[in-house]
Parts: C-alpha cells; structure tokens; sequence
C-alpha cells in the first residue's frame, strides 16, 4: 500500500527583489507502508520545505499529495489539522516537548487532542515509551532526561496515534554519536515493525545508510543516489 504519495509539486517563494525563488520543481515521490526513504542534500536545497508539503504543513504552488490515499489539496484548516493528527507523525532536529509535562503526559497529549479517555490514552503512551526504551523515564520531565532520551519521546509521541506516514527533519542533528546510533537503529526498528512509511532529512551517513532508499534533493529535483556519494 503507497502510504505517502506526491506528484509534480513545485514550491515558488517571492525575493527581496520581487523576483521568483524556486525551491521545489517537479517533485513526485511514492513511499509505501514499511519502507523508509532519506533525503539528502545541501543546506538550503529544500529539505525542510518538501517534509511541509508531504505533512501538509503548507501548500505547494504545484502538484498534489496523497496522504494514506487521501488527497490533501481542497482541504480546509480544520480538516487538514484532523488529517495531521490521525496520519502523519513528526519528529523535528528539537524535540519541542512540553516542559512542564512528564514524558508519560507529552506522548498522551495527541491521543488527549483525539479525545482518547485518560485511561486508553496512559495505556497506549506507556506501551509506546517501553518501545522506545523509556518505560523507567516516563515521570521525568524533559529537564530530567537526557538528549537522546528526550528525541526517543519526541519519537513515543510521533507515533501516538499509530500514523500511517512518519517525517523527520535532521532527527539527530543535536545527538552525541551514541545516542543519534540509538535512535537510527529505533527508526529501522519502528520502519520494519510498524509498517510506517517514513521519510527522513538528514545529513547523516549513519541514517541514511539505513533508509531502503537515499534521494538527492538537488536543483529543486529529487533523484536517487548512492548515499557514499553525497553524505560526507
């Protein structure tokens, strides 16, 4: 089943001399269920602007996304919200959880938006901070959990609401090397166990040395490559 779907988009901004920027220029992209992708490329080449459009996040000028076979294009503000909530889960370079809640209460707060009962809710969130290593570090707020401990709840919580499609932008790009290894190998893991389509920035050779597929975002096109080549 293709999970995440993106035809043709295009991606044109505005200068500061009212001229046109093209970012993205004819992008089309299939990831199926279980299957995890790395894009790679230059600072700047567009990474962080294709994840917005694959997550909805904002529009393309062109093209059209398909998010577990619904089209995202027509979609109002509220619709759209519903669709990240329920589809799609992401996992940014800062974890940006909530300082005052414990990891237990960051990972429910999706479900909580959902309107899962509290009970359901603490089940599904514990079941998934076990997954991910955490089942003793549940009650510790952010300030009480180390890096890696606080992108593995960011992760917990990404996947609260058993999304079909995963998207993360430099995921371990604030990690020491044993813990981005830890959380590469999580990725792998969630890929093949959960059957989630995932869709990772990075310019880490370690991550992208484990996608199924390594994509070159270069010249607003995306184009399959060896991930040797272009990760230093």
């Amino acid at each position: 089943m293709i999970a995440l779907e993106a035809v043709d988009l295009a991606k044109d901004y505005t200068g500061g001399d009212g001229g046109t920027i093209t970012v993205l220029d004819g992008v089309s992209l299939e990831v199926p269920r279980g299957q995890m992708v790395a894009v790679v490329g230059a600072s700047g080449a567009g990474k962080s602007t294709l994840l917005h459009l694959l997550g909805a996040l904002d529009k393309p000028t062109r093209g059209a996304v398909r998010i577990a076979g619904e089209p995202v294009e027509g979609l109002n503000d509220e619709q759209l919200s519903d669709l990240r909530n329920r589809a799609i889960g992401f996992v940014f370079q800062f974890h940006h959880l909530l300082r005052e809640f414990s990891a237990l209460e960051n990972v429910m707060m999706p479900l909580r938006i959902a309107r899962w009962n509290d009970e359901r809710a603490r089940v599904r969130a514990e079941d998934l901070l076990a997954r991910v290593g955490l089942a003793g570090r549940m009650y510790h707020r952010p300030a009480a959990l180390s890096g890696g401990e606080q992108q593995r709840t960011a992760v917990a919580r990404a996947l609260a609401m058993d999304p079909a499609v995963l998207l993360a932008d430099e995921p371990s790009g604030n990690l020491d090397h044993a813990n981005s290894e830890r959380l590469h190998d999580l990725f792998s893991e969630l890929s093949r166990d959960l059957e989630i389509a995932m869709v990772i920035a990075t310019h880490n050779r370690s991550l992208a040395a484990r996608a199924d597929r390594t994509l070159l975002l270069e010249d607003g096109r995306l184009t399959a490559t060896d991930v040797r080549e272009v990760v230093p």
